[in-house]
């Protein structure tokens, strides 16, 4: 099981370790193999994350994900998006681009590091997003309840996350532009190109995110109706027959997203990626300013990124750990706060990767203990909610 679903990433590490030493020697071979545990680091959360949503999604689509999503993972935002970037700030062609990051690599470097601030702001208000409404949504399953109960209540109030989102926003906006003011005009228009990147994040996510949740909503609605039009046999509860999903369970929940809900699950799978991706992008600078070398070491990690997706899926783990999602989510919203202070500040990249570790590893073990409560037939209340 762990080979087939983790051998492309096999194979695609030592193809992407033998050309970096094909390109500059050994020492190429250890910058790769770092930026690749970077990328993993920095991007577990991720992984739980599409698992989520992808778990919803027919194999079909599955399959997509792991290949033309990978393509745009690696090709995409690990080697076309750092040029794209440049081009547009430095208003130059994307071939100009591209002799740029070869022949003057430390200029390039300069060009990506001036985007931050517009990178930054876009990510973190895309994740802000996405945090903001998973912890405002009343689950079953909750975490940290004591946190989660009270704000789940909030949660009923139309379009909180939205106006959360936007006094965020105003802050980090309102913050460079008074660093910009104190340290004279230098960077003044920074302030504006943050409050537009940020907006267009959350306009992203709404677009996004509303049309996938509208084509999934209307899925159910379809597989509803056709669980009603089924004539059930005397004494069989309702939700019990073929149109219940593939395990019996009962639901059109458990009906995999095809069609147009899955195009926009993917699509808003791709942009969480895009999100995920900046920060490893711009801490790859820290290693290195060869973008070969760059797209090799984040490439690869992407690829372990995406298998590890497809096999928490397959495995089944977020039904088994059930606050493995909790986890993810409380590290999204982490990170997207750590990208909007790094407008402003900068932080190690060390410190971003072992938050998500962290987080992620506490809501592991505490749903190994909820586990092992249940199985000794000792649960909490809260085990059984």
């Amino acid at each position: 099981m762990v080979l087939k679903t983790f051998g492309w990433a096999f194979g695609f590490t030592v193809l992407g370790l033998a050309l970096a030493v094909l390109y500059d020697g050994w020492t190429a071979l250890g910058v790769v193999a770092i930026l690749t545990v970077l990328e993993v680091s920095l991007s577990f959360d991720n992984a739980v994350i599409n698992a989520g949503i992808l778990k919803k999604m027919s194999a079909f689509w599955q399959k997509i994900f792991l290949t033309i999503g990978v393509l745009i993972a690696v090709f995409g935002m690990r080697l076309a998006f750092p040029v794209i970037i440049v081009a547009v700030t430095a208003k130059l062609s994307p071939v100009k681009a591209v002799q740029l990051a070869i022949d003057d690599k430390d200029r390039y470097q300069q060009l990506v590091t001036d985007a931050h601030p517009s990178i930054a702001a876009f990510g973190g208000m895309f994740l802000l997003m996405i945090f903001l409404s998973f912890i405002f949504e009343d689950r079953e399953t909750k975490w940290l309840g004591w946190i989660e109960r009270p704000l789940a209540k909030l949660g009923q109030v139309e379009m909180l996350s939205v106006c959360l989102s936007l006094i965020v926003l105003l802050i980090a906006s309102m913050t460079v532009a008074t660093h910009a003011h104190q340290h004279g005009g230098g960077h003044a228009d920074k302030a504006q190109t943050v409050l537009t990147s940020g907006l267009a994040g959350v306009v992203t996510y709404l677009i996004v995110g509303g049309l996938s949740s509208f084509f999934e909503n209307r899925l159910a609605a379809e597989a509803d109706a056709q669980a009603d039009a089924e004539v059930i046999p005397p004494g069989e509860p309702r939700g019990t027959g073929a149109a219940s999903g593939p395990s019996g369970k009962g639901g059109p929940s458990l009906v995999a997203v095809t069609g147009k809900a899955a195009f926009f699950m993917f699509l808003y799978l791709e942009v969480i990626d895009a999100s995920f991706s900046f920060d490893g992008v711009i801490g790859a600078f820290a290693i290195t300013n060869d973008i070969v070398l760059m797209a090799l070491g984040l490439g690869i990690g992407a690829m372990y990124v995406r298998s590890l997706t497809v096999y928490l899926v397959r495995q089944g783990t977020l039904d088994d750990y059930v606050y493995l999602e909790h986890g993810a989510h409380y590290a999204i919203g982490a990170l997207a706060l750590i990208l909007l202070i790094t407008i402003q500040y900068q932080i190690s990249e060390i410190i971003t990767g072992l938050i998500g570790v962290v987080l992620i590893g506490l809501s592991f073990w505490s749903s190994v203990l909820r586990n092992r409560r249940i199985a000794a037939g000792r649960p909490r209340a809260s085990d059984l909610a």
